[in-house]
């Protein structure tokens, strides 16, 4: 059960069914489980799912979700999308519905295991295992929390699959949570959840995580953009009918039985590519996609038709020549199989059509649950799936220290796009994009990532930091006189490479770490000093170590010698130690009056209050230009963007955008620390904005800009970067502003000057 679900959450004071509604309306829910389940391919195990959820109903009576319906109806749901919208049969139905009773009730697995054997108890106690989420409060257990639940992919895929169905339940009803956990449950699961989903071939789940999450971060946009694409609707259908309408008659032609529809972009993806590109919705003409699955009994035939059907719509209209993408002969990691290709259609637009078969169609929307259902067994699927797990153990085996750091490595491996290379002997490698010579060796064995000197792509001679394209032949070169190299991390892409690269430079480092230990204790014992974190701190400080390891490496290789001289300096140090410890801890326990002043004086926070994350925290700047909050320079947002609150550890909220990567991080692995927050309308403060503008060069086009800006609209320039090219022209500029809106109106003016093609506010 995720955190923002706790079963002691109480009902709302309006709550006023009787309890026979209720009971009828929890088992009118769990009939619809039933039904969808009997009209699946699986074998009808109807009485063992019964009594699982008389179980259940059992256990969870009288309890209630934070929205004030029975929590009994949670499960029910999970059970719901895991059998109709993930494909699983009977034992994960069985265990959707008893997700919750070991963490929440009296009862214990072994209880579960006597009622209904050993594989639901199984993976009841796998989900067990990573309840609350995948974060708790401190950000080492959430790494440790996530750390559990990839390793119980690799002991029962379906216990993640069951945890996605878990997830998207909770995001489906997460109206009925404040803000500040709206933000952070959002948060980790566009951060963690959505890639998940996607690297296992969960589209459909996918999609919809994505956008419920956009949903509670970006609210406005939201609406805004689903306005338009319903404003729009008549229009693209219009334009799609016209593009279908001659391909449609030709598919009918050749005698296929097939389904032809339009797939729209999801409100995200809308969003997200407006942000990228930095244009307005009506400038995204990829809006929609064609989508064709045609009707096979053989899938020995599948490839066959798949390229005739593409021989057919390339006779119709002109083809993109770099964007068709054959996932057929080459399937994604996840199992993805489909014909993409991209034409220009009628409208002068170009489209892509994505062609695939109905048991493609099935993989693609419920990924590997979908093989079980096709029994393909132990296929290239399911071994490309197995890769993948032993890269995800690789990294728990061996993970970063930093909670932050270890999720960003995970996350790298999640969203990585994929290129295809083959080696000598023609065996097929799958890596992320942007992968090196180096990527592949480790990929193949750590013995030859280790000894790697260079590598043959093609046939060409190139060093280990290459980077490799789909397509590329690879022939990785050794030498035994070759040792791993530190360096080598800052061109390495994957995990499982920088982690076996750890391991090896560790196990080189050892020897020389525990000579250098002995070494510096020793010395210290022999000038009557203590290894203290004063002393240490400063040795770290005069020999630029990163760390104590990195300290004791360097005195075991003789890199460096403990001097003399240091011996008085550690000796005084040691003498403050005790007044520097007093002075930091009324440091932090207050600021004194003349540090807040100075701090106020700088324009920064410096909050009078303990900030409470249960209440939404407004955003103040005074007539004197002190602010109640910290602008962070990774983002820097003005008021009206759609900001979050992070209370730092001086107590002050710090403020991101909602967009920025660092947002992203803090959501994901400090939740309770998030704050909800909303600008003060009556602010009177001026804050920095990035605009970009483009178009073509002409005479005086700078001079009107300016005079626009300064004259015009009163608005203060900072800075202006402008570049002309041959007849066309790019400026930066930097303006004071007091919001957001005052950065779209400028640049909805600018966009007014004859030859300007595009003005965007840079976030």
């Amino acid at each position: 059960m995720d955190a923002n679900n706790k079963p002691h959450d109480k009902a709302p004071a309006g709550h006023t069914m009787t309890p026979e509604q209720e009971e009828r309306m929890v088992q009118e829910a769990f009939d619809e489980v039933l039904q969808g389940y009997l009209r699946s391919n699986h074998r009808k195990k109807v009485e063992v799912i019964e009594r699982a959820f008389r179980f259940a109903r059992e256990a969870h009576r009288g309890v209630r979700r934070r929205s004030g319906e029975p929590y009994i109806l949670h499960p029910i749901a999970v059970a719901r999308i895991a059998s109709q919208e993930i494909g699983l049969g009977s034992t994960s139905i069985c265990a959707a519905l008893l997700h919750d009773v070991v963490e929440d009730t009296d009862y214990t697995v072994e209880d579960i295991e006597r009622a209904f054997g050993h594989k639901v108890a199984q993976i009841v106690e796998g989900l067990t295992k990573i309840s609350g989420g995948i974060f708790g409060d401190k950000a080492s257990a959430q790494a440790e929390n996530f750390r559990k639940l990839l390793l119980t992919m690799s002991e029962d895929i379906r216990v993640v699959l069951i945890k996605m169905a878990d997830r998207l339940h909770n995001m489906r009803t997460l109206g009925a949570q404040p803000p500040n956990k709206q933000y952070k449950i959002a948060g980790e699961t566009l951060y963690i959840y959505a890639p998940l989903a996607h690297r296992l071939g969960l589209f459909a789940i996918k999609t919809e995580l994505e956008d419920l999450s956009f949903k509670y971060e970006h609210p406005a946009e939201y609406a805004s953009i689903s306005a338009k694409i319903i404003e729009t609707e008549k229009r693209r259908r219009e334009a799609y009918t016209d593009f279908a309408a001659p391909i449609r008659q030709r598919l009918d032609e050749m005698g296929l039985t097939y389904e032809a529809k339009d797939r729209l972009k999801s409100v995200y993806s809308i969003w997200h590519k407006m942000e990228q590109k930095h244009i307005p919705f009506e400038e995204v003409y990829d809006l929609y996609a064609m989508r064709i699955v045609f009707e096979c009994d053989d899938p020995a035939r599948e490839k066959t038709i798949c390229w005739n059907i593409y021989s057919a719509i390339t006779d119709i209209y002109k083809l993109h020549p770099e964007r068709t993408r054959d996932w057929v002969v080459n399937p994604k990691a996840n199992g993805y199989r489909a014909l993409h290709l991209t034409v220009m259609g009628p409208d002068g637009n170009w489209v892509e059509v994505q062609i695939r078969s109905r048991r493609m169609d099935e993989i693609a929307e419920k990924g590997f649950a979908a093989h079980w259902r096709y029994k393909i067994g132990e296929g290239d699927e399911e071994s490309e799936l197995n890769a993948w797990l032993r890269t995800i153990k690789d990294i728990l085996e061996n993970p970063e220290p930093s909670a932050i750091d270890f999720l960003d490595t995970l996350k790298l491996n999640l969203f990585a796009s994929e290129i295809v290379v083959f080696t000598p002997s023609g065996e097929l490698v799958t890596l992320p994009a942007g992968a090196t010579v180096l990527d592949l060796a480790f990929e193949l064995h750590t013995e030859l990532g280790t000894h790697c000197i260079a590598g043959k792509v093609n046939h060409r001679l190139v060093p280990p930091d290459h980077r490799l394209s789909s397509g590329d032949q690879v022939e990785v070169l050794t030498s035994q006189n070759q040792m791993p190299q530190p360096q080598w991390e800052s061109f390495l892409v994957t995990a499982r490479a920088k982690t076996r690269l750890r391991q090896a430079l560790r196990k080189l480092r050892h020897p020389l770490i525990a000579r250098g230990r002995e070494m510096l204790e020793q010395w210290l014992a022999d000038n009557g000093l203590e290894q203290s974190p004063a002393v240490m701190s400063k040795l770290l400080g005069t020999y630029h170590a990163a760390n104590r390891d990195d300290l004791y490496y360097q005195l075991g290789a003789d890199e460096i010698v403990l001097g003399e001289f240091l011996v008085d300096t550690l000796r005084k140090q040691k003498e403050k130690s005790a007044t520097g410890l007093l002075r930091k801890l009324l440091r932090l326990s207050k600021l004194s009056s003349d540090e807040a002043a100075e701090k106020q004086a700088g324009g920064e926070a410096a909050p009078a209050a303990p900030v409470s994350t249960k209440e939404t925290y407004v955003l103040r700047t005074g007539a004197d230009g002190v602010s109640n909050y910290r602008l962070c320079e990774c983002c820097n947002p003005i008021p009206g963007d759609d900001v979050m609150g992070f209370i730092a550890d001086d107590g002050a909220v710090e403020l991101h955008a909602l967009t920025c990567e660092r947002a992203a991080l803090l959501k994901a692995g400090y939740g309770p620390r998030i704050v909800a927050t909303r600008w003060d309308d009556t602010a009177a403060a001026r804050f920095m904005a990035h605009v970009r503008v483009e178009g073509i060069d002409r005479h005086g086009i700078l001079q009107e800009l300016i005079y626009m800006i300064s004259t015009h609209l009163a608005i203060d320039i900072r800075r202006l970067d402008i570049e002309a090219e041959s007849s066309v022209f790019h400026c930066d500029l930097w303006v004071r502003i007091s919001d957001a809106d005052v950065a779209t109106d400028l640049c909805r003016r600018i966009l007014t000057i004859e030859g300007v093609q595009s003005a965007a506010r840079i976030k």
